[in-house]
């Protein structure tokens, strides 16, 4: 067949680790063969990251802003540890945490559901959405080891000069401290975007903090998500039949375990990393769950919602053989096609994508998978195939699809 035609590129953000060797066959494998892929490249590669003092981040987040569209590799955010393994200048932040303060916007991530692997948590019977505010927070903080008995206080200093101070705590003895912001501008976006896919999708919407312990910090987030509800969506909810409330982070987690799913559960940053590792595990898989970043000016960027996959990229290196799950970086690349073939106009790519998803759902249901989806499967006899004969055989369905 002829390959399909695109005439805008997306942005392409590799990766690390094992991730960024599947990456490289999932494009040879399942992409250029059927595709004439068009992307604007950049290594977010741990050392590329270093040798650039993390300026190629920055550039692939403006990219994302000029072409609209991106698709990202898992990346590592280093630690002491990768400190001294790749004898990095400093402790880079996390590339994901950069890329979202520029685009600002909300991620979704939601549950990829394949019959054969169950969810964990009996009463769900459809995908929950985590929808993750994509700014500030542990993300943006500043951080200080305290050396010795001290004070340690939060400034702030108007464009006047004058100061308003709060003390953070009278320190006897060494300790930490971490200060933390965010902009009320960013979570009008967060809720704006929630409350919009919520009516797109016409699911409900829970917002969950932890107010009665942050009384400034978590009550702002919760007073404007109630501000904008009451005065801009209250009516258009009640008309599409579908709910918006507020609920405490504790009330909520215990919600969702007795819930049948079908729903958005809208989190601020760090809680919805943690709960969509929850939400992704508790239904088969931390492989098996979507994440797109979302702007309010309509910029994209899909991604895996989990990591790099560390302890595989060892084996590999010492030339084990692994069988790891490339399910969500192949539905990042189905959904940044799908958006590109969406945005101009391309009906051959959104359908490549659709084909490229179900295909790779139906290489899972006809018993090949990977080794993490065969210990949990409900499917007799399957068939554990390695990273690379994995997305072979998920090639060899689409194939006979087109």
């Amino acid at each position: 067949m002829e390959k399909i035609k695109m005439t805008t590129p997306l942005v392409e953000m590799d990766g690390d680790e094992m991730t960024r060797i599947l990456w490289q066959i999932i494009k040879d494998e399942l992409l250029t063969p059927f595709i004439d892929l068009k992307t604007e490249y950049y290594d977010l590669g741990l050392e590329y990251r270093n040798e650039t003092n993390d300026q190629v981040t920055v550039d692939s987040a403006e990219a994302t802003k000029k072409y609209g569209v991106a698709v990202k590799c898992a990346t590592i955010t280093p630690n002491a540890a990768r400190m001294s393994e790749y004898t990095l200048k400093e402790m880079w932040k996390s590339p994901n945490g950069t890329i979202r303060a520029i685009l600002d916007g909300t991620v979704f991530r939601a549950p990829i559901v394949v019959k054969g692997i169950e969810p964990n948590v009996k009463t769900w019977k459809k995908p929950i959405t985590i929808a993750r505010h994509a700014y500030g927070d542990v993300y943006k903080a500043t951080e200080m080891k305290i050396p010795g008995a001290g004070k340690a206080e939060l400034v702030y200093t108007n464009e006047k000069g004058e100061e308003v101070r709060e003390l953070i705590h009278n320190f006897t003895g060494a300790g930490v401290i971490q200060g933390q912001h965010n902009l009320c501008d960013s979570i009008e976006s967060f809720a704006r975007s929630c409350f919009n896919y919520a009516l797109d999708t016409k699911q409900d919407l829970w917002f969950a903090t932890k107010d009665t312990i942050s009384k400034k910090y978590d009550h702002t987030f919760k007073d404007i998500f109630q501000e904008i509800y009451d005065a801009e969506y209250a009516e258009k909810f009640t008309s599409a039949g579908i709910e918006y409330f507020y609920t405490l982070i504790d009330d909520a987690v215990a919600r969702v375990m007795k819930s049948e799913g079908g729903y958005i559960w809208a989190c601020k940053n760090y809680d919805g990393d943690v709960m969509s590792d929850m939400i992704s595990s508790a239904f088969g898989s931390l492989a098996m769950m979507t994440s797109v970043l979302v702007s309010p000016e309509g910029y994209y960027e899909y991604e895996a919602a989990h990591g790099t996959v560390q302890r595989h990229y060892y084996k590999h290196l010492k030339g084990e053989e692994t069988s790891t799950n490339s399910i969500a970086t192949i539905f990042a690349w189905t959904g940044a096609l799908r958006k590109r073939g969406e945005l101009d106009h391309i009906p051959a790519l959104c359908e490549f994508a659709d084909k490229l998803e179900k295909a790779s759902l139906q290489t899972i249901e006809e018993g090949k998978m990977t080794k993490d989806l065969a210990l949990i499967t409900t499917l007799p006899n399957p068939v554990v195939l390695n990273s690379q004969d994995f997305i072979k055989a998920i090639r060899t369905t689409l194939e006979k699809m087109l």
